[in-house]
């Protein structure tokens, strides 16, 4: 599979697993998630999903908890929904990067104010 497919249909894949995980996964475990990357190998046999969970620390373990014991259901309906040969094994991660972002933001934001404020 040449580098455009083979990028195109890891974006295919984090598309549909969006959206089964918006629409078909029922479990009221799950809170607001989002895929933000999904990291294929080399044979496109495993995909690595990043997500990234809105909510307390105990909110987003339950969500992950769920999101792994769902992950056969998961590939099921991405089976169904996707053309490929081989249906890949699916690894949720949770992606902190983003509360990284928000964190560093908010320093910097009190430290901007930090310096309004002193001088």
């Amino acid at each position: 599979m040449n580098r455009a497919r083979f990028a195109k249909k890891a974006e295919e894949v984090k598309e549909i697993v969006s959206s089964i995980i918006a629409s078909r996964l029922k479990d009221p475990r799950v809170g607001f998630t989002t895929v933000t990357a999904v990291e294929p190998s080399k044979d496109f046999r495993y995909c690595t999903i990043r997500v990234s969970i809105m909510g307390t620390e105990e909110e987003q373990k339950e969500t992950m908890k769920t999101l792994v014991n769902a992950a056969g259901f998961i590939r099921t309906e991405l089976g169904s929904r996707i053309r490929i040969r081989h249906v890949p094994e699916l690894r949720f991660v949770q992606d902190k990067s983003l509360d990284h972002h928000a964190e560093i933001d908010k320093l910097l934001k009190e430290i901007k104010e930090g310096k309004s404020h002193g001088e």
